[in-house]
This record gives C-alpha cells, sequence and structure tokens, in this order.
C-alpha cells in the first residue's frame, strides 16, 4: 500500500517562500514520474510539477522560474521549493504519481500567500 505524506505549508505573504516535501513509502517512487499538484479553492486540481527519476522535469508556465521539483531517490522523498510566492499560488498541494496519479491521495499540505 502507498502512503503519501506531505508537509511544509504554511502562510508567507506575497514574495515569499516555502519548501514542501513529501515521503513516498510503497514500490511507486521507483517505478513512477512523482509530482506535485494544488487545488485552490472552486478550482480543479492541477497538475503544477513533474519529475522523473532521472530528474528531468516539467512545470507548468504559471510556475516556471519560481518552483524547483527535486527527489531524493535513498530517502523516497518528492520536495516542491517555492520562492517569489504569489496570492494566486494559495491552494492544498499534494505529491502523487504522475500519468495517472494513483486514487489515493494524502492529505496535502495548505499553502496561503496573502498580504
Amino acid at each position: 500500500q502507498v502512503v503519501l505524506v506531505e508537509s511544509g505549508g504554511g502562510s508567507v505573504q506575497p514574495g515569499g517562500s516555502l519548501r514542501l516535501s513529501c515521503a513516498v513509502s510503497g514500490s511507486i517512487f521507483d517505478s513512477r514520474i512523482m509530482g506535485w499538484y494544488r487545488q485552490a479553492p472552486g478550482k480543479q486540481r492541477e497538475l503544477v510539477a513533474a519529475i522523473t527519476r532521472g530528474d528531468t522535469v516539467n512545470y507548468t508556465d504559471s510556475v516556471k522560474g519560481r518552483f524547483t521539483i527535486s527527489r531524493d531517490n535513498a530517502k523516497n522523498t518528492v520536495n516542491l521549493q517555492m520562492i517569489q510566492l504569489k496570492p494566486e499560488d494559495t491552494a492544498v498541494y499534494y505529491c502523487n504519481a504522475v500519468s495517472p496519479p494513483l486514487d489515493s491521495w494524502g492529505q496535502g499540505t495548505q499553502v496561503t500567500v496573502s498580504p
């Protein structure tokens, strides 16, 4: 059984930074592309960053240049460094596999960006 545990969220002012971390237990980490998703109130969940086991990365346009995804294959963690945060980055952030994600999601971690 795969368990995904996200952490690191919080409340920051615009322009601030946060680092999210996701601990992944189970076999998917070694074989799947991993990603960070977010869901803002009233909106659909969207994939914002993805990383392969070989560290090839991809970002949605709205976060390019501000977010950096990384993975630690020894620790089975996926991280998301976020800088220059904007109010529109406010959302619950989740990690999961990509294409397709697992049916089971973690609890997510709340990121709030406000003056």
